[in-house]
C-alpha cells in the first residue's frame, strides 16, 4: 500500500462521513424514518441498496475462495437474480398493502402473533450465525491479508490484524448506522454499490490481463472448473444419490461439496428464502414510497446481481491460475507441491489478487471497494437487527413507548448483536470453508421460513397452527444440525476426527447440508398443510388482501395500474442472461 493507495482510501472515507452527514441532517428522530428512511427511497437507492447489503464479506472472502476450489459450482446461488424478480412481481404487492415494518409483522397478518414471536428470534439467532459473525470474520480476513505486520498492544492483550481489522470495520460501520438509521445505510450503501463494483471490475481486469487473457485462464484451469452443469447432472446413473460424504464403499457422489440433486433442490429454497422473505433483504423494498418504486428496485438490483459471477468467482479462479502459472510468488500458496488447492489459502484468494497484481492507486480504489462491500453488508444486518428487535419485541413489551424511546432501543440491540457475534468468530474460523459455513446454515434455518410465506399466500386453508408448528419443528430440526456440527468445526476435545463412524451423529453430521435442508423442507411441509387441514380453517375476514384468492379487484387492479411493458421487458432481459450464463459455463 503505497501514499496514493492510502490518499484514496481516505478520499472514499471522507465521501462516505459527508454523505452520512447529509444524511443525518435530514433525518427524524421518528421509528418511521430510523427503520425505513419515511418510506421514502427510489428505485435507484432501493435496488443499489439490496446488492450492497448482499455483496459483503462472504463474497469477497467466501465465493471469491469457492471460485478458486470449486470453479463455477458456486455460482447457482449467484444466478438467483430471479429471485429478486419473484419479490418484485409476487411478493411487492402483498408487501405493500400491508404496510408493515418487517417480515414476522407480515406473518402476524396473515397467521397469529406467535408466529411473529418466533420468526423474529429465528432470524435475529440467523443473522447472529451468518451475516454478523461472518462479516466480522471476513473483515479480519481482508485486513489480515493486507495489512499483516499490523499488531497493537493494550496491556497485557495483544492484537493482531486480523482482530484489529474485524474491530475496526465493526467500529466504522456502527457508528453511521447507529446515527443515521435506515436512511445512512441505503445512501451509503448507494455510493458503495459504485465503488464496489468499479474496484471489482478493475480486479478481473488486471488478473486478466497478468495471466495473458480469458483463453489462459481455460488453459490452465480443468474444463470442470467452467461447468455449472456438474453439480446437477448426475456423473453416469450409479450412486449419483448417496447422501453421506464418505470416502469408502458409500462414496457413489457425484462432486464431493455439491451433489447434483442437493443443489437442485436446495439452491433454490435458499435462494427464495433470502432474497423475498429475509427482513434484511426486503426492508429496502418496504422503504420505497409505493409498489412501482420497489418493484422496480427488485428488478434493478437483479441486473446487479448477475454481477458477482464475473467480479469475485472469476477473480479466485484467475488467483488459482496464477499461482499455477508461477508468475507471482505471493500467490504460490495457493497449490501445493502437487498442483492442489490450499483450501486455508484460498480464502484469501480475492485480497491475494488485489496485493499481488494492481497498479499503485488502483489498489486503492480496490481496497475501498473491498471496504465498501464489508461496511455495507454489516450495516444492513445491523440494521435489520434493530428494527426487528424494536418492533416486534419491544413495541410489544412496551406498548406505550415514544418515538425517541424506540430509536433509543433499536441503537441499543445493534451493539448487543455485535458482541455475540464477535462471540462466534471462532466457529467460523474452524469452518472449512466461509461460504460452506454461511450455505451450510442458511440451509438449515431456511425451509420452514420459505414454507410458510410461499404457501401462505398461495393457500388461504392454511392457518395459524400449521404456521407456528412448522416454525418450530423446523427451527429445532436446523438448530439440532448445528448442534452437531459445530463441535466438529471447532475441534473441540474429543471431536477432533469427528464422530464414530457410522454411528446417529456421524450420520447427521455428514449428510450434505442440501439434503439436510431438502428433509427440512419436505418435513416443513408435510407439518403446515398436514396441522392446518386436522385444525379449523382461518376466518376469512383476517386473510383479506393477504393471500391470491382474497386480493380485492380494487387491489388487484392498483398492482396493474403500478407495472408497463418496460417493466416486463427488463425482467425478460434477466432471465435470458441467466440462461445464456448456463448455456456458456458447460465445462
Amino acid at each position: 500500500m503505497t501514499t496514493l493507495d492510502w490518499l484514496i482510501i481516505l478520499l472514499y472515507f471522507g465521501l462516505l462521513a459527508g454523505l452520512t452527514w447529509w444524511v443525518i441532517k435530514r433525518s427524524k428522530d421518528t421509528a418511521d424514518d430510523y427503520f425505513l428512511a419515511s418510506r421514502n427511497l427510489g428505485w435507484f437507492i432501493v435496488g443499489a441498496s439490496i446488492f450492497a447489503s448482499n455483496i459483503g464479506s462472504e463474497h469477497l472472502v467466501g465465493l471469491a475462495g469457492a471460485g478458486a476450489t470449486s470453479g463455477v459450482a458456486m455460482a447457482h446461488y449467484e444466478l438467483h437474480a430471479w429471485c429478486l424478480l419473484v419479490l418484485g412481481w409476487v411478493f411487492v404487492p402483498f408487501y405493500a398493502r400491508s404496510m408493515v415494518y418487517t417480515m414476522p409483522e407480515f406473518l402476524e397478518r396473515r397467521f397469529s402473533p406467535a408466529s411473529r414471536w418466533v420468526l423474529s428470534i429465528i432470524s435475529l439467532v440467523a443473522y447472529v450465525l451468518t451475516k454478523i459473525a461472518v462479516g466480522i470474520f471476513a473483515g479480519g480476513v481482508v485486513f489480515s491479508t493486507l495489512l499483516p505486520d499490523v499488531h497493537l498492544q493494550i496491556g497485557a492483550l495483544a492484537l493482531n490484524s486480523f482482530w484489529i481489522g474485524s474491530v475496526a470495520v465493526i467500529v466504522l460501520t456502527g457508528l453511521y448506522t447507529v446515527l443515521g438509521g435506515m436512511r445512512a445505510v441505503a445512501y451509503t450503501e448507494a455510493l458503495q454499490t459504485i465503488v464496489l463494483v468499479l474496484g471489482s471490475v478493475l480486479v478481473t481486469v488486471f488478473g486478466l490481463a497478468k495471466l495473458g487473457g480469458w483463453h489462459e485462464l481455460r488453459a490452465l484451469l480443468p474444463s470442470d472448473m467452467f461447468n455449472l452443469w456438474k453439480p446437477l447432472i448426475p456423473a453416469g446413473m450409479s450412486g449419483t444419490w448417496a447422501p453421506v460424504k464418505e470416502t469408502g464403499r458409500l462414496a457413489w457422489y457425484f462432486n464431493q461439496n455439491y451433489p447434483w440433486l442437493g443443489m437442485l433442490i436446495c439452491a433454490p429454497i435458499i435462494g427464495l428464502w433470502y432474497w423475498c422473505t429475509d427482513q434484511y433483504i426486503v426492508q429496502r423494498a418496504l422503504a420505497a414510497p409505493d409498489e412501482q418504486q420497489a418493484r422496480r428496485g427488485s428488478i434493478f438490483a437483479s441486473y446487479l446481481k448477475l454481477l458477482p459471477v464475473f467480479i469475485f468467482i472469476i477473480p479466485g479462479m484467475i488467483a488459482l491460475a496464477l499461482a499455477k502459472q508461477g508468475t507471482v510468488p505471493a500467490l504460490a500458496p495457493m497449490v501445493d507441491a502437487s498442483g492442489h488447492t490450499v483450501n486455508e489459502v484460498a480464502q484469501a484468494a480475492f485480497p491475494l489478487l488485489v496485493k499481488s497484481v494492481l497498479p499503485v492507486g488502483v489498489r486503492g480504489i480496490v481496497v475501498a471497494g473491498l471496504l465498501a462491500a464489508l461496511m455495507s453488508s454489516l450495516a444492513g444486518v445491523f440494521n435489520a437487527c434493530s428494527t426487528l428487535f424494536t418492533m416486534d419485541f419491544y413495541t410489544k413489551l412496551s406498548p406505550r413507548a415514544t418515538q425517541h424511546q424506540l430509536v433509543h432501543i433499536g441503537r441499543i440491540a445493534t451493539v448487543v448483536m455485535v458482541l455475540i457475534g464477535l462471540a462466534w468468530i471462532p466457529v467460523i474460523q474452524g469452518a472449512k470453508g466461509l461460504y460452506d459455513y454461511l450455505q451450510g446454515v442458511q440451509g438449515y434455518l431456511a425451509p420452514p421460513i420459505f414454507t410458510v410465506f410461499f404457501l401462505g399466500v398461495f393457500m388461504k386453508r392454511l392457518n395459524a397452527k400449521g404456521a407456528l408448528a412448522t416454525l418450530i419443528i423446523g427451527f429445532l430440526l436446523g438448530a439440532f444440525r448445528l448442534a452437531v456440527d459445530t463441535p466438529v468445526s471447532l475441534g473441540l476435545s474429543g471431536f477432533e476426527h469427528g464422530y464414530t463412524t457410522g454411528s446417529f451423529l456421524w450420520i447427521v453430521n455428514n449428510i450434505y447440508f442440501q439434503y439436510y435442508s431438502a428433509l427440512i423442507f419436505l418435513v416443513s411441509i408435510a407439518v403446515l398443510v398436514g396441522v392446518s387441514y386436522a385444525t379449523a380453517a382461518p376466518a376469512e375476514a383476517q386473510l383479506s388482501g393477504l393471500t391470491y384468492a382474497t386480493v380485492t379487484d380494487e387491489q388487484r387492479q392498483h398492482s396493474r395500474s403500478s407495472w408497463g411493458r418496460s417493466d416486463v421487458v427488463y425482467s425478460a432481459v434477466v432471465l435470458l442472461a441467466i440462461l445464456a450464463a448456463y448455456l456458456y459455463f458447460n465445462g
